[in-house]
């Protein structure tokens, strides 16, 4: 089934409720969204020349017209290919000739820096006002037919460690995400509504699909700074919000939020990057029990493991931080293992998180040899590493940042916990640099806490009292930022790289 048939069923079930809302203003109903985003999809077909298959790329800002980009791709059975607008416009040209884009949607404020980029400058279709009228005053045509293994998103991965790949998601993989959400996260209807506050390119985006399908409105706000999101919470009911743990934390700590009636909301949607157990008490101290972890990867969408509200809220209450720092159980229809050398190993036992599902994508866009790498005995292997506690799933690392030295496996995710309960620090990466003597020595790098500075015999003291001497970090460094990607995930290997260069 193609998914813009759920928006088809929306605009025929509830005509009339709000589809986009602007702050507090209604840009359109679901009856209008349906007919723009049809009439964009015969634009998309008349002027660009869109076959079934094609791919079109979106490398917009947030904006109240993005979900319709994103539909009339697939209303005109072609597949999305969404760019973080935060990549650098030679970047987002590479991955456009990557998958061979027959067109680019690109909003204003992108447009000067990709033209400038872009050795094809008719691949590049400006979104400006005039553009979007002229678009949606195309002739409709009816919605594709694709069938549903057929790909409808590439999501590009971060390249934290390498060069970006493309993740081959179907109609059937986005379908299942959605239907996941619907049962095991929240209960969305007309009444509910989504803020995107974070990149729709990415999770915010893919969260709209239960929402667009419950004919929920999508709420795109004009301004993200906590007073504005204090004021739409208390405007609207029943909000849900995706955000990145820095978000997360910059939100609870803002006095506007703590003074917004939270009880009206509906659930923060937290992942995308590591989220720390002090992270979660403090957020759960301004929201209450509304607060969701999610853990997955663009190989398998927002869809492998979660801790729910009620099981993050009881967790804090007992003081179980174990579970409190878990990304939890498996989510409705997902299977996950443990593995070592294709073996499932006891719990408790570090391995490889392997995850099988009707969420995991069908491979990587023109890349056979890592296609089978990463999905070799029917399982997508996630590079993750993690055990079983009391069956809730602990993440420690990225295979590929765990650090071995003197011969020990030492996991930063570890070292980061218990360094963030340290007042003095703020944020921390740990990461392993290269010793002539322990083969990878442990480097805490941390931004320190408003009016501390980085004391190393201190910060060594409160790591001894904790953990084995070994897993210590041998040097404390600071900086004033840690180096991230749009979603939020420290650059670790850009991190190696940046002090390497200095030794």
């Amino acid at each position: 089934m193609n998914l813009a048939q759920t928006l088809r069923a929306s605009a025929l079930a509830v005509p009339s409720r709000p589809a986009v809302i602007v702050d507090d203003t209604v840009d359109c109903s679901y009856a209008q969204f349906a007919d723009r985003v049809a009439s964009r999809a015969g634009d998309l077909i008349s002027c660009s020349g869109v076959q079934p298959g094609d791919r079109v790329g979106l490398f917009m800002t947030n904006r109240p017209d993005y979900l319709e980009a994103l539909y009339a791709v697939w209303w005109a059975g072609a597949v999305a290919v969404p760019l973080n607008s935060m990549m650098h416009p030679r970047e987002a040209v590479a991955l456009l000739e990557d998958c061979k884009a027959r067109v680019c949607f690109v909003s204003p404020d992108l447009a000067e820096g990709i033209l400038s980029e872009a050795p094809n400058p008719a691949l590049i279709r400006t979104l400006d006002d005039s553009e979007l009228r002229r678009a949606r005053k195309a002739d409709v045509v009816g919605c594709s037919t694709t069938p549903e293994v057929d790909d409808a998103w590439i999501f590009y991965t971060s390249g934290t460690t390498g060069k970006p790949k493309g993740a081959q998601l179907t109609h059937a993989n986005l379908f299942a995400m959605a239907v996941a959400y619907l049962a095991d996260t929240e209960w969305v209807d007309d009444r509910s509504g989504l803020l995107h506050i974070a990149l729709q390119s990415h999770a915010s985006g893919l969260f709209a699909l239960p929402f667009v399908a419950r004919g929920a409105a999508q709420v795109v706000p004009t301004s993200t700074d906590p007073a504005a999101i204090a004021q739409l919470l208390t405007v609207h009911e029943r909000l849900s919000f995706f955000a990145p743990p820095l978000l997360m934390r910059r939100l609870a700590v803002s006095p506007e939020i703590q003074s917004a009636p939270l009880e009206r909301m509906g659930t923060l949607l937290v992942g995308a990057a590591p989220v720390y157990a002090e992270d979660l008490r403090l957020a759960l101290g301004t929201f209450g029990p509304r607060i969701w972890n999610g853990y997955g990867q663009g190989e398998t969408p927002c869809t492998i493991t979660a801790m729910g509200q009620r099981q993050m809220a009881e967790a804090a209450a007992s003081g179980d931080d174990l579970l409190l720092s878990s990304v939890g159980i498996p989510r409705v229809g997902i299977e996950v293992k443990i593995m070592q050398d294709h073996v499932e190993v006891a719990d408790g036992d570090v391995g490889e998180v392997c995850v099988r599902g009707a969420t995991v994508m069908r491979g990587y866009l023109d890349r056979p040899e890592d296609t089978a790498e990463s999905l070799r005995g029917g399982w997508l292997h996630t590079g993750d590493l993690g055990r079983w506690e009391r069956g809730h799933l602990q993440l420690l690392d990225r295979s590929k940042d765990m650090v071995i030295s003197g011969g020990s496996n030492i996991y930063p995710r570890e070292i980061e916990d218990l360094l963030l309960q340290e007042p003095s620090v703020a944020e921390v990466a740990v990461i392993g640099l290269p010793d002539a003597e322990w083969g990878e020595r442990v480097v805490a790098v941390i931004v320190a806490a408003p009016g501390f500075t980085v004391d190393a015999a201190r910060l060594d003291a409160f790591c001894l009292e904790s953990m084995a001497r070994y897993k210590r970090p041998k040097e404390y460094l600071q900086l004033d930022n840690l180096p991230r990607n749009g979603a939020g995930k420290v650059l670790k290997r850009e991190l190696r790289e940046q002090l390497q260069a200095k030794e």
